[in-house]
C-alpha cells in the first residue's frame, strides 16, 4: 500500500503578496493564510490537531489551536512531507503548514537577510546569493556549452507567466523577449537582472488531512504521490561547487543535487518524468530550471539548455514551468513562503482552478524547492488520482 494513500491536500491559500505589505507582520500574514486554507478545505481551527512552520508556536497560541502536535520545520516541501507522515502514521488528522513574512527585509540596500553572508571568510568576496548560483551556472556553461540565450528563454517564459497573472506582484510588467532579458544589467555573470528572483512580502498555507476526515471537500482532492529531499550542506555559508560531494567520491555531485530525491519520489509514485504534466519548478535564477530538468531525469546531462527551447516549457508546451511567474514575478516572500508556493500552484493545476496558465487535463505535477547554489533541492509529486 502506498505510504500516503490516506493523505489528501485539503486546502491551500495565498493571501495578498506585495513588495512591501504596509501594516502587516509575519504573524498576521501567516494567520490570514492559515484561515484562508482552512476555509478552502471547509474546515475551521477546531479541526486542526497539527501545525508546522517557523511560526507554528505563535499560530498555535494566537488561533487557540492547542493542544496540538507542533513542529518548527521551516522549509516548504520537507514541511509538507513531515505533515503527511504525521497523518500517515496516525499521529494527526488535520495538519496546517503555514508561512508568512513581512517587515523582515528592511535594509533594502543590502542583500536579503536570510541569504546574507554570515562570516568574514566569505562576506568580503561578495558571496551573496546571485554569485553563488552564478558559480554553478558558469561551470555548466563551461562543461556543456549552455548559452545565455537558453537561460534568457527560461527567464522570459517565467516572467511572462507572471505578466498575465492578476495576483502576481509583477503583473503587467511584460511581455518579455529573450533580448529584453539579455539587455537588463548584469548582476552576477552570467545572470542579468531579469534572470534573478525579486524580494517581496507575503505568505501561504496548506492543509493536509486524513482522507476519511474530509469526505466532502468543496473541490477536487489532490494526493501526494511521492517526495524527498537532498542536502549537501548549510545554505548561503560556503561557496558552492558543481563537483562538491559527500563521502562517496562517485556519488551525485552538488551540481545534480535533487537527483536522488527525484528518483525516490518517482519510485514511490511508480512514475517517471514522462508522466508529469506540469513542472512547478523553483526559480531563484534562470539556470536553475535547466539544471533541475537534468537532475530530475527529464533530459540527459548537458542537454538542459536545448531542452528548454522551442516552446517545451511555455504555455501549451510538453512541460510548462512555474505557471504563476514564480520568484521572478509572482512573489518571493521569505524562506518558507517561497518554498510552499510551488506546491500551492501544483495543487491548483491539478484541481483545474489556476487563475492563468491552466494546463488542460493535468494529472501529475512535479514541485521543487531549492537549488545547487544553496546546496539543497526538494522534490514533491502530486496527483489527481489516489495512489
Amino acid at each position: 500500500m502506498h505510504p500516503f494513500r490516506d493523505v489528501v491536500v485539503a486546502g491551500v491559500h495565498n493571501p495578498r503578496q506585495a513588495r512591501v505589505l504596509e501594516g502587516e507582520t509575519s504573524l498576521s500574514v501567516a494567520i490570514d493564510a492559515t484561515l484562508g486554507a482552512l476555509a478552502d478545505a471547509g474546515l475551521d481551527v477546531r479541526d486542526v490537531d497539527g501545525i508546522t512552520g517557523s511560526l507554528s508556536s505563535d499560530l498555535t497560541y494566537e488561533l487557540g489551536l492547542g493542544p496540538v502536535w507542533q513542529s518548527a520545520s521551516a522549509l516548504g516541501i520537507p514541511a509538507v512531507m513531515e505533515a503527511a507522515a504525521q497523518i500517515a502514521t496516525g499521529l494527526s488528522d488535520v495538519v496546517v503548514v503555514a508561512a508568512g513574512q513581512a517587515g523582515v527585509y528592511t535594509e533594502r540596500a543590502s542583500t536579503a537577510p536570510w541569504t546574507r553572508p554570515n562570516h568574514e571568510f566569505v562576506a568580503p568576496y561578495g558571496m551573496f546569493t546571485a554569485a553563488e548560483f552564478a558559480l554553478i551556472a558558469r561551470r555548466h556553461m563551461h562543461m556543456y556549452g549552455t548559452t545565455a540565450e537558453q537561460m534568457a528563454t527560461v527567464a522570459a517564459t517565467v516572467r511572462n507567466n507572471g505578466h498575465v497573472h492578476p495576483d502576481a506582484i509583477y503583473a503587467g510588467r511584460g511581455p518579455f523577449t529573450v533580448d529584453d532579458i539579455l539587455a537588463s544589467r548584469m548582476v552576477a555573470d552570467p545572470f542579468h537582472l531579469l534572470e534573478c528572483a525579486m524580494t517581496s512580502e507575503g505568505g501561504c498555507a496548506i492543509v493536509l488531512a486524513r482522507a476519511d476526515r474530509v469526505p466532502d471537500l468543496p473541490h477536487a482532492p489532490v494526493w501526494i504521490l511521492g517526495g524527498s529531499t537532498d542536502r549537501i550542506g548549510p545554505s548561503y555559508r560556503h561557496a558552492p561547487a558543481w563537483d562538491l560531494r559527500g563521502r562517496d567520491p562517485d556519488g551525485i555531485p552538488n551540481g545534480y543535487v535533487g537527483r536522488r530525491a527525484a528518483r525516490r519520489a518517482f519510485a514511490t509514485a511508480g512514475l517517471g518524468p514522462d508522466d508529469v504534466d506540469v513542472c512547478e519548478l523553483y526559480d531563484p535564477f534562470s539556470f536553475e530550471i535547466i539544471r533541475q530538468f537534468e537532475a530530475f531525469g527529464f533530459c540527459g546531462e548537458g542537454e538542459g539548455g536545448p531542452f528548454v527551447m522551442d516552446g517545451t516549457i511555455g504555455p501549451g508546451g510538453r512541460f510548462p514551468i512555474t505557471t504563476d511567474g514564480g520568484l521572478m514575478a509572482f512573489s518571493h516572500g521569505g524562506q518558507t513562503s517561497q518554498l510552499l508556493q510551488r506546491v500551492i500552484r501544483g495543487v491548483q493545476q491539478l484541481r483545474g482552478t489556476c487563475t492563468t496558465m491552466q494546463v488542460e487535463g493535468a494529472e501529475v505535477a512535479l514541485c521543487s524547492g531549492g537549488g545547487a547554489g544553496a546546496l539543497f533541492n526538494d522534490v514533491l509529486l502530486l496527483g489527481r488520482e489516489r495512489p
